[in-house]
């Protein structure tokens, strides 16, 4: 486990969540997916290849004090690294507009961590995931014409089963600022 040492200032709230960084194979993946929908016209925004991550558990607003508390409750997670894959692409809608593209992420190992994350932090008062879903957001939608042939198009989008093996997961801070989120790892835990 390594400490970057980032403390954070008294009565300061963090942004945090727990995530999975991904590989330089799933990025070149994901550069690739990324040209392909560039060729449909849409608004809105890819996501930062550097920012590729899957969320485990979003945290919110935490003070210092709370914030500590999830470091020291998360060095307590042992867990045996695994594996990984990308499974297929899709789209989180609202009101049948597109409005995240994502990529699922397969692996039963996930949901074993996610779950044991989850079961550590619910006895420091955060709630339980309702349904959580494996995926990294690879883009997010604004507007597009066309919203059926959209949908068509990105069904269509064939992805490598890329896989690859998990050793960390990490707690992260996100700032957010105008040309998009800047993501800060507070802490690293490593798996056996």
């Amino acid at each position: 486990m390594e400490e970057n040492n980032l403390k954070v200032k008294d009565n300061v709230f963090t942004r945090a969540f727990i995530a999975i960084e991904m590989p330089d194979s799933v990025i070149k993946e994901v550069a690739r997916i990324n040209d392909v929908l560039g060729n449909w016209k849409f608004t809105g925004k890819f996501t930062e290849l550097e920012n590729l991550h899957l969320t485990l558990k979003f945290l919110g607003e935490i003070d210092n004090e709370r914030l500590e508390k999830v470091k020291e409750k998360l060095r307590d997670v042992k867990f045996e690294s695994f594996e990984a894959k990308l499974s297929e692409i899709g789209t989180f809608s609202l009101h049948e507009n597109p409005r995240i593209i994502w990529i699922k992420i397969g692996g039963k190992g996930i949901f074993e961590l996610q779950e044991k994350i989850d079961n550590t932090l619910e006895k420091e008062g955060f709630l339980r995931e309702k349904r959580f879903m494996s995926h990294m957001t690879i883009a997010r939608v604004k507007y597009v014409k066309d919203k059926k042939g959209f949908f068509d198009y990105v069904k269509k989008i064939r992805i490598k089963e890329i896989k690859f093996r998990i050793n960390n997961f990490y707690l992260k801070k996100s700032e957010l600022n105008e040309s998009g989120p800047i993501y800060t790892t507070l802490e690293t835990y490593n798996m056996v």
